[in-house]
């Protein structure tokens, strides 16, 4: 198989976008510990914010996210060639998706009351002030599809970096928000916050200045969607532009969602049992693991792959897109296995780096309890060790995409998510403590069973597209790894990493300092590794970013 080297273009395309992924997610990762000073991370108000939070994303992700992500950017491009350049196409495919979401969205926050029983296990004193959270926190399903629809369209037309960069506002918002929030309401800390005693200006602060941040993400999108000078105008009309393509693609991805975030539904569910257990646990003078911690753990360890995976993985698809188009199967063999490598040599060292450091990483998040912080510590490193598989499935799944192909992808789903519900359903009959712990568990065995289901489907499909090289890469890439972590690991014990009195626990300077210390030792030692296990991909990388700072100079 012919090895193809990935274009500049590409090179600088990924650069722009996981540059705006990564200033978005530093904020994010800003605002998720001001949310743990604001409200805590053991909290009981904590859980009931965190459930009503992640429903509105998993509710458009459910009904209409896969097709926005998945679907349209093929059928935009094969539009584009069009003489009008895909104009009435995607006026067209737009004013559906706006009137769609609109009709979802609605439904949605009227029936807030009758969801929040169904999708998770909070106990009836918990349930009203979710409910409260909910009426403000729904109507985010129009504005996540908005954003998703019109940055798929600018992707689609090459502008990839505004779809990046637009969380950035998001998070900005929030974060003025949860400042606010502290100085006017007040923190965990000194307030205690309960369902008893939270206050109508409180939600308005909290939930208002979330929901007002996913508007304003998808609002500055238009700036550069109107720069596209497609023409674009409402349109209700559904013949004659190639809607019928869309439609059959559409359908089983629409199914691979509903199967896929059924299952996750599955995991929230059991999630928030441990939430409902709090209060118990908290009498006998016990914090435990709840929902907010697997949250903010999914949050941590999936910034690898969003930054570094999506970036690429975004610019590979459309390649692999015209490549499919042109017949061109050996160029779609060489861009997956090209694609799987270099993204290897990120999310392999940024695994490990979470397993080591996810101490002091937690500090951040804990909102100044060492306990609480020991807790989400535990469950990062339960979900950090298969980082990498998250990635790699992302990306094979793309190959199906790529051509159109949503069936195969939904057979996967059906698979997997059986898998998955078996075992969410086996971490509810433990005990409220390790509910959390398992959960963890089971993502990580279902990232590992996502990547062996997606390569046999993948080689049925495909053939050979250089599996073995892919792993033989990947071996290198966890020696580097394992020698990067050991150099870690003595570096933290010796600044108090593993001792409850120690340096690295005693404030969040000193963890941000040993974070630091071990961060770049274990950077240096797993360059250094790299070069001597003959790991070409990493250029991949610096390239790129020596060229810009050469430029720079």
């Amino acid at each position: 198989m012919a090895e193809k080297n990935i274009a500049p273009s590409t090179a600088r395309s990924s650069a722009v976008m996981a540059a705006g992924t990564l200033v978005s997610r530093v904020l994010g990762l800003v605002r998720t510990a001001l949310l743990a000073i604001a409200i805590g991370n053991t909290g009981l108000v904590t859980d009931i914010f965190s459930s009503a939070n992640v429903l509105p994303n998993f509710i458009y992700l459910m009904v209409a996210g896969g097709v926005f992500n998945a679907v349209l950017v093929p059928q935009i491009i094969r539009a584009s060639k069009r003489p009008d350049r895909g104009s009435e196409y995607v006026s067209r495919i737009l004013t559906l998706c706006l009137l769609v979401l609109g009709c979802i969205a609605a439904l949605a926050t009227l029936a807030a009351p009758l969801i929040l029983p169904l999708v998770t296990a909070l106990n009836p004193a918990q349930l009203p002030l979710a409910t409260t959270f909910a009426y403000w926190l729904f109507p985010q399903i129009f504005f996540y599809g908005a954003y998703a629809v019109i940055g798929q369209i600018l992707n689609a037309n090459g502008r990839f970096g505004a779809y990046m960069w637009a969380p950035v506002v998001n998070n900005i918002v929030a974060i003025a928000g949860l400042l606010i929030f502290i100085t006017f309401i007040g923190r965990e800390e000194t307030s205690s916050f309960s369902p008893e005693t939270w206050t109508s200006q409180a939600t308005i602060l909290l939930a208002g200045s979330t929901t007002l941040g996913i508007v304003l993400q998808a609002v500055v999108l238009l700036i550069p969607l109107r720069r596209l000078r497609l023409g674009l105008r409402p349109s209700f009309g559904l013949r004659g532009v190639g809607l019928r393509q869309t439609g059959k693609v559409a359908k089983w991805t629409i199914l691979t969602m509903l199967i896929g975030n059924g299952a996750y539904l599955v995991y929230t569910k059991v999630a928030t049992i441990a939430s409902s257990a709090r209060p118990e646990y908290q009498a006998m003078g016990q914090e435990i693991a709840g929902h907010l911690n697997l949250e903010t753990a999914s949050m941590l360890y999936i910034i690898p792959h969003s930054v570094i995976t999506l970036s690429l993985a975004t610019v590979l698809f459309n390649t692999m897109s015209h490549a499919y188009a042109e017949k061109d199967y050996d160029g779609v063999r060489a861009t997956l296995s090209q694609g799987l490598r270099a993204i290897g040599v990120a999310t392999v060292f940024c695994s490990a780096v979470l397993i080591v450091l996810a101490g002091p990483i937690s500090i951040w998040f804990s909102g100044g309890s060492n306990v609480s912080a020991t807790l989400q510590a535990q469950v990062l490193v339960l979900l950090a060790c298969t980082a990498p598989f998250l990635s790699a499935t992302f990306l094979m799944n793309r190959a199906f995409y790529a051509n159109e192909d949503a069936k195969t992808p939904l057979i996967m789903q059906v698979i997997l998510s059986a898998f998955g519900v078996a075992l969410a359903l086996a971490a509810a009959s433990l005990p409220a403590d390790k509910i959390i712990f398992a959960l963890a568990v089971a993502y990580s065995l279902g990232n590992i069973a996502a990547v062996v289901v997606s390569h046999i489907f993948l080689t049925r499909r495909l053939g050979n597209y250089g599996a073995a090289r892919v792993f033989d890469v990947h071996v290198r890439l966890v020696v580097a790894a394992l020698g990067a972590a050991a150099v870690g690991s003595a570096a933290l014990r010796m600044m108090g990493g593993y001792a409850v009195d120690g340096f690295a626990w005693q404030s969040l300077g000193a963890a941000t300092v040993v974070m630091l210390v071990c961060g770049v030792l274990m950077a240096g030692t797993y360059y250094l590794m790299l070069r001597w296990l003959k790991v070409t991909e990493l250029d991949a990388f610096l390239k790129p970013v020596l060229a810009k700072i050469r430029r720079t100079a």
